[in-house]
C-alpha cells in the first residue's frame, strides 16, 4: 500500500490544487467519502461541499466545491469540480452577503453555494 495518492482538484476553468496527499474527504451523492492511499477504485458525482485534503507534508487545503466527479484509482484522485476555489481566496464578508442575498431573493442554489464557502472558510 502507498503511502500517498496524487490529488487533483480542479475547476472547469482552472486547475485549483494539485500535489501529493494522505487523505481526502469531499462529499458525494452517496454521503462523505474518505479516501486514502490504497483505496478501492471509485467513480462518483461531487456534491456541492467542502473537500479537505491532509497534505504529505502534514498541511490541511480546504476548498468549496460545487458539482463535478469525484474519481479514483491507482492512487490517483481527481476531483473535477465545476466551481472550485480554496479556502484561502474566499472572502467570507462577500460570501455572508451572498447569503443574505439569495435568502431575500429565495434562491435556494445560490445559497447553497454561499453556504458551502462559508463552511469551507470555517474548516480551514
Amino acid at each position: 500500500m502507498a503511502a500517498e495518492l496524487h490529488v487533483e482538484l480542479v475547476a472547469a476553468d482552472r486547475s485549483v490544487w494539485s500535489g501529493e496527499a494522505t487523505l481526502v474527504i469531499a462529499r458525494t451523492t452517496s454521503g462523505d467519502i474518505g479516501v486514502m492511499p490504497g483505496h478501492q477504485p471509485l467513480l462518483g458525482v461531487l456534491e456541492s461541499g467542502p473537500v479537505t485534503i491532509r497534505t504529505s507534508e502534514g498541511g490541511t487545503v480546504v476548498a468549496a466545491a460545487h458539482g463535478g466527479f469525484i474519481s479514483f484509482a491507482d492512487d490517483k484522485l481527481s476531483l473535477l469540480a465545476e466551481i472550485a476555489e480554496l479556502a484561502d481566496e474566499i472572502d467570507a464578508q462577500r460570501a455572508e452577503r451572498a447569503l443574505e442575498r439569495a435568502k431575500a431573493e429565495e434562491d435556494a442554489a445560490a445559497e447553497r453555494r454561499a453556504e458551502v464557502r462559508l463552511r469551507a472558510v470555517a474548516v480551514r
